[in-house]
């Protein structure tokens, strides 16, 4: 009888860890082995725990909205007049046009979004007697 030519199978040498972390860096695995489950498991881990222990800050701004409605109108394809109470205008006392300016651009971004651009201001008294600022902006 002739011996077996068949001869067992050669393993294939051990990987060592820093080969095994290269392969993970650089995602050689194929889907649906072992080590490509891990690497799965290892992200989603990442995206569903860190949030609970590491700020991102993703907090919604503290900043409150106006407290009184605010008007906006047409201004004949001009741009617009955004009547806004003087009590949701942080403006100062005695401030300066620029800081008059920058105050009434943040009271009427929430209607007007951040992409407006104020042209001249006055104080006007409403209906009610309240004081208010009636300002004429463009985009």
């Amino acid at each position: 009888m002739e011996p077996s030519s068949q001869a067992a199978p050669a393993s294939e040498p051990r990987r060592t860890v820093k080969q095994i972390l290269l392969s993970y860096f650089y995602w050689t695995y194929p889907r649906g082995c072992f080590h490509y489950d891990v690497m799965v498991t290892l992200i989603l881990l990442f995206i569903f725990v860190t949030p609970f222990f590491w700020s991102y800050g993703d907090k919604p701004t503290s900043i409150a909205g106006p407290l009184h409605p605010i008007q906006v109108i047409g201004n004949d394809g001009h741009g617009l007049i955004v009547t806004v109470q003087a009590s949701d205008a942080n403006v100062p006392a005695g401030a300066s046009d620029a800081v008059v300016k920058k105050a009434l651009r943040v009271a009427i971004e929430p209607v007007t979004g951040d992409a407006v651009f104020v042209e001249h201001w006055e104080t006007v008294t409403d209906a009610q007697g309240n004081s208010a600022w009636k300002v004429w902006a463009h985009r």
